[in-house]
This record gives C-alpha cells, sequence and structure tokens, in this order.
C-alpha cells in the first residue's frame, strides 16, 4: 500500500514538474484604462516614486513598510526600495527611461520572498483631453514561476492588482 502510494506521489510530481517545463520562457501582463486627465498631469503620479503611495495597489498592504529613496527624486535614476511583511515582500525598483509625457520604463527586482527581474513599462497616449495608460511587466518564467503556471497563471496572479492600481491612479489623477 505505501509502496503504491509513493509511486503515485513520485508520478504526480514528474506530471507536474513535465507540464512545467512546456511552459513559456517569459511572460507578460498588461492592462490599460482612460484617465480624463492630460499626460503631464498622469506622468507625475509614475515618474516620481514618492507619488506612488497615492495610486499603488500594493502600498496599503502593509502598514509598516519601510521604504527607501535613492538617486534622482524622479525620473531616471530615481530608485525606490521597500521591505514589509509576507503580502509586500522585498524589493527595488529603478527608473531606468523617461519621456517626458508618454512612457516609462522600470527595473523591477524582487528580493523576497523569491528572486526575480522584471521590466514594468508604462505608455501614455493622449485622447483627446484623457490619456490611456498602458502598464506592462514582463520578465523571464524561470521554473518556480513555470511551476506556478501549472496551476495558474502569472496574468490572473497580477493582473487584478493592474487594474486595481489604474482605477485608483485613475481616481487620484482625475481630482
Amino acid at each position: 500500500m505505501l509502496k503504491k502510494i509513493s509511486l503515485g506521489l513520485i508520478l504526480v510530481v514528474l506530471v507536474v514538474l513535465g507540464l512545467a517545463l512546456t511552459q513559456p520562457d517569459s511572460f507578460t501582463v498588461q492592462r490599460s484604462a482612460l484617465i480624463q486627465a492630460p499626460p503631464a498631469k498622469v506622468m507625475g503620479y509614475l515618474n516620481d516614486f514618492h507619488q506612488w503611495p497615492a495610486w499603488s495597489p500594493w502600498e496599503k498592504l502593509d502598514p509598516n513598510m519601510q521604504r527607501s529613496f535613492e538617486g534622482a527624486a524622479s525620473g531616471k535614476g530615481a530608485v525606490y526600495g521597500w521591505r514589509g511583511n509576507d503580502d509586500v515582500g522585498q524589493g527595488r525598483m529603478e527608473i531606468i527611461d523617461s519621456n517626458a509625457s508618454s512612457s516609462l520604463a522600470i527595473q523591477l527586482d524582487f528580493i523576497k520572498p523569491f528572486a526575480s527581474s522584471n521590466k514594468t513599462e508604462f505608455t501614455l497616449q493622449p485622447q483627446g483631453d484623457a490619456t490611456v495608460v498602458t502598464w506592462t511587466m514582463s520578465g523571464p518564467s524561470h521554473l518556480i514561476t513555470k511551476l506556478m503556471s501549472v496551476f495558474t497563471s502569472m496574468d490572473k496572479m497580477i493582473g487584478k492588482d493592474f487594474e486595481k492600481g489604474l482605477a485608483q491612479l485613475k481616481e487620484v489623477a482625475e481630482k
């Protein structure tokens, strides 16, 4: 009996590993929102990490989160580090490219709960008196990501956070 259970567990593990190895080597999560504000106003909330507590979906998950700011005050070279509870983990973001009111690129490095390195981009496209903001995160899918992808996708895990963040950005930018 114990031998059959052990063989069954080994088979399940091998099937999950096999499925994980068939997963893509990279992922992309993307969401967009129409914000009734000019691109320059919206960019002010994105380009300055000091403004992120007003709209970021992760800022309120840990009221005791430790934050650090380095480099430029805003724009290219601005760095934001955080360390918090299990909901927010630990990581670092650096603005690596900032084009006035049209785009922003961020190098996003997670340290905890597990290390990963991704690129986050915001593109702002004027539409009359409004702005279409597109938030994209992409990165490599390492073994742990591929294992998780057998059961759920990065899009399902992070997409709702992007939607919440864009809704909060919309709320503060439209005031």
